[in-house]
């Protein structure tokens, strides 16, 4: 009877460590679940897409042409682009790969143009917002309009970026492409 006393208590006391054991362990990966939640919101902004530029939004009635200016940056001429994934973290470390870049008027349509693009995140309203410009110079184009931008933006862009807007431009400041923001943080497959 002494032995099944002590071996009961042996159970139970085996048995409340693990239990204790499995409590912490359970905790401690909710904490961490929550932590990279938490992280995962504060990560930055996507872009999922690409708008190329038209450089006119109109003409007024006294034969005034309105320049589709965004963030006070002029457009170049007209531009396509077929695709733009692009990540700004919250270091400011921005990831653009583009897709097709490609003039879409004028004698060098279809073409490069020989030109090299560079990227800028707009954060805030647009009579206010801050402009985040990737430091490299220019990333040329390759001949069929692809590019990718591996940089980090100076200054650094604020931990919450309101009204995003990523415009790629040329090394002369003119945007050919614009990213859209993408507000549910969907994923390409």
């Amino acid at each position: 009877m002494e032995n099944d006393v002590k071996n009961n208590r042996n159970e139970r006391f085996c048995c409340g460590v693990a239990a204790r054991n499995m409590i912490r362990v359970v905790l401690a990966l909710t904490a961490l679940a929550a932590t990279t939640a938490f992280a995962q919101e504060n990560t930055g902004v996507t872009f999922k897409g690409g708008i190329g530029v038209i450089p006119v939004t109109g003409v007024a009635a006294n034969g005034t042409v309105n320049l589709n200016v965004v963030r006070g940056v002029s457009p170049g001429a007209p531009w396509r682009i077929a695709d733009l994934e692009a990540t700004v973290d919250s270091n400011g470390h921005i990831n653009v790969v583009g897709r097709r870049l490609l003039l879409a008027a004028g004698n060098g349509i279809g073409t490069n143009a020989g030109q090299s693009v560079r990227a800028t995140l707009f954060c805030g309203p647009a009579a206010t917002a801050t402009a985040h410009d990737s430091m490299i110079a220019g990333v040329p184009l390759e001949a069929n309009g692809d590019f990718r931008i591996d940089d980090v933006l100076s200054p650094l862009p604020p931990l919450s970026c309101e009204n995003p807007v990523l415009l790629i431009r040329n090394v002369g400041g003119v945007w050919f492409a614009a990213g859209i923001p993408n507000l549910r943080g969907e994923h390409r497959e």
